[in-house]
């Protein structure tokens, strides 16, 4: 089965990570998010996947390259600007050709699978299936209205006033009937060929359109609360293994990685947690939900719930919950004779001072 995956995005709302690292790689339980897309759609059937990229498509080529070690084939496609879900589907028509396919969006994430609902469309064939799920603010969604026996009777991208709460999560089902739609429909007042209105013109016209409701985990990691809390979810799976140097005066308790290279010196990680090849822990107590990427320095902290991207260095007393620190930089104390913090702060970045 073929499947093609929107992995273009800019991150807007991820900035200033999405800076120097496309959405679609930023790092989950030390792996990049794509790589779990690429996992999930194998796991679904998928052998032959298009990656549609833009401004990063050598950065993500790279990381990912050709499938092989993912048990796929991957292939790219060159998306010069972000003009819609079905801009993308229509550009990616000469791979697609006239075969079923799966759509994934990059940055959304099922650790639990959908597995039984690609199964039973692959079986029903319908020229749409949707997966939808209850969510407490649909209005940044596509959202749909769904029959008691699973039609879908309508659908409305980003609602002002949602008429359900079923949110059109990140992964389709698509039949070769789409391509006549995206043909039919026009942009819309934000000047994207809009997925929804192409399966709102199949479903005008009669053909089948359903949904399945999704019980599972489901993130759409375009900020950085949703980076996190994916985070957390992926750590559960975490399987323990201390391939790097743990020192007699540091204790691990509960689920932990230490990936070769790695060192924990007089500190205690209590998992799920994982620590990057190369990284230095010293004299700290790492919490669970932390991931610390490789090459990092993190010294004399309390570090938990919290993201460390490569190459970071963390010293502040305090220590950091719920943070996420970017590839490079450096979060520390102040000199003792400093009368205030002093701080390097880029664009659209947010930091969360605690009162004195």
């Amino acid at each position: 089965m073929k499947a093609l995956v929107l992995a273009g995005g800019s991150g807007v709302r991820l900035r200033p990570f999405t800076y120097s690292t496309p959405k679609a790689l930023i790092p989950l339980a030390n792996k990049p998010a794509l790589e779990y897309v690429v996992a999930h759609l194998r796991e679904l059937g998928a052998r032959d996947i298009c990656l549609v990229v833009g401004d990063w498509a050598d950065t993500i080529s790279e990381a990912m390259g050709d499938g092989s070690r993912f048990g796929v084939r991957l292939t790219y496609l060159r998306q010069e600007r972000p003009l819609g879900l079905a801009h993308a589907v229509r550009t990616a028509r000469p791979f697609l050709r006239d075969d079923d396919f799966l759509l994934h969006l990059g940055d959304n994430v099922f650790p639990d699978g959908a597995a039984s609902i690609v199964e039973e469309y692959r079986r029903t064939r319908p020229a749409t299936g949707l997966v939808v799920q209850q969510v407490a603010d649909p209005r940044a969604y596509g959202v749909a209205e769904v029959a008691a026996d699973g039609a879908v009777l309508r659908v409305v991208e980003k609602p002002a006033q949602p008429r359900t709460d079923l949110a059109v999560l990140g992964l389709y089902y698509l039949t070769a009937a789409v391509h006549e739609a995206i043909g039919a429909i026009a942009p819309s007042l934000r000047g994207e060929l809009e997925i929804t209105d192409a399966i709102q013109w199949l479903i005008d016209r009669g053909h089948t359109v359903e949904a399945r409701r999704y019980s599972g985990f489901w993130k759409d990691i375009g900020r950085s609360d949703d980076v996190l809390a994916c985070n957390r979810r992926l750590l559960d799976d975490l399987v323990p293994a201390v391939d790097g140097h743990i020192d007699a005066a540091s204790e691990i308790r509960g689920p932990v990685v230490v990936e070769p290279g790695a060192r924990v010196v007089r500190s205690h990680v209590h998992g799920p947690a994982i620590i990057g090849a190369g990284t230095l822990i010293e004299d700290c107590l790492i919490g669970p939900g932390t991931s610390v990427g490789r090459d990092c320095t993190v010294r004399a902290t309390h570090l938990s719930d919290s993201i460390v991207l490569q190459g970071a260095q963390v010293h502040t007393p305090r220590g950091l919950y719920g943070s996420l620190v970017g590839r490079y930089a450096t979060v520390g104390p102040a000199e003792p004779d400093e009368p205030a913090h002093r701080l390097v702060v880029g664009d659209h970045a947010r930091v969360e001072i605690i009162a004195a």
